[in-house]
């Protein structure tokens, strides 16, 4: 039978029968799901094919991506444990069986804030992959907040934004948690989601510019002075993440000084420190603004 969906970018790098445990999962999830539908009006079966999706995104492994078709099935359709463990076996079950747990326990407010946050992290210490799969299903389910009513969005985005978003930051998921608090951002904050949107696209233009212009530059000096270059990106701050850095600088976009950052990667430690020396003699850096973090790492 032909799938409704394409399930190519899920199976990339993986052996035979992982292979076929994932389509398995898919027919299974996709039968079992058969009839439901979303508050948008689709099958719900996209919901749980774009959990998987978004776990394979992440690199995970095959089990966990079956867990992500199958998280919903126990708790939202008819098919016994039993089945599911003859199907899958006993790991993927209690991966199933794990994020049921987690969504049943609801953000109430800052007074029970740190309470959520210890059960959490109690689940995340027995198999973190539990935790992978509830972040993959809530980025989803965040991202079509728009169909939820709209006495539940602000709660849902708020939920996200102090719970889901914090934990993705304390596992070093960091483009997750900007992620997290993007697709929130505009259902709590509406207004200054408005704010933000418009300063990015003042500096968007002119930013690109200059960013075009050192990237260039860089890779030139790096290549002539013989560094390996593993890789060298850029990326925009998350707009969350930006809007509250502004808020801490009275609004006042001049002394932001990351809205676009470059990244360049190396292979080893030493290449780091030799890079920073070379970039420093192209660009002159920013009294106190240097921040080590191979000397003094982050906490995630």
């Amino acid at each position: 039978m032909p799938h409704s969906k394409d399930i190519t970018s899920l199976l990339q790098g993986l052996n035979d029968d992982d292979k076929k445990l994932i389509e398995k999962a898919y027919v299974f999830a996709e039968k079992a799901h058969e009839g439901q539908k979303r508050n948008s009006g689709e099958p719900y079966f996209n919901h749980v094919f774009e959990t998987a999706k978004i776990l394979a995104e992440f690199g995970m492994d095959a089990k966990t991506i079956v867990a992500g078709f199958l998280h919903d099935v126990l708790e939202d359709t008819p098919t016994p444990e039993t089945e599911l463990e003859k199907e899958f076996g006993k790991e993927i079950v209690t991966l199933v069986n794990g994020v049921t747990k987690l969504g049943k326990m609801k953000y109430t407010g800052a007074e029970r804030h740190v309470e959520s946050l210890r059960k959490f992290f109690m689940a995340m210490a027995n198999d973190l992959r539990i935790l992978i799969i509830k972040l993959a299903d809530r980025l989803h389910n965040i991202r079509t907040l728009q169909y939820v009513k709209p006495e539940k969005q602000k709660r849902i985005a708020l939920e996200t934004i102090e719970i889901h978003a914090r934990l993705a930051d304390r596992i070093g998921m960091r483009k997750l948690k900007g992620e997290l608090e993007d697709a929130a951002f505009p259902f709590l904050y509406p207004k200054e989601y408005e704010e933000t949107e418009k300063i990015l696209e003042a500096n968007s233009k002119s930013n690109q510019k200059e960013l075009d212009l050192v990237t260039n530059e860089i890779q030139k000096t790096l290549k002539e002075q013989g560094v390996n270059i593993i890789e060298i990106s850029s990326r925009a701050k998350h707009k969350y993440s930006l809007w509250m850095k502004v808020k801490r600088y009275d609004m006042n976009i001049d002394r932001v000084y990351d809205i676009v950052a470059l990244r360049v990667i190396v292979d080893d430690i030493e290449n780091c420190y030799r890079v920073l020396g070379i970039i420093h003699g192209l660009f002159q850096p920013v009294p106190g603004r240097i921040k080590d973090y191979i000397a003094t790492p982050k906490r995630n």
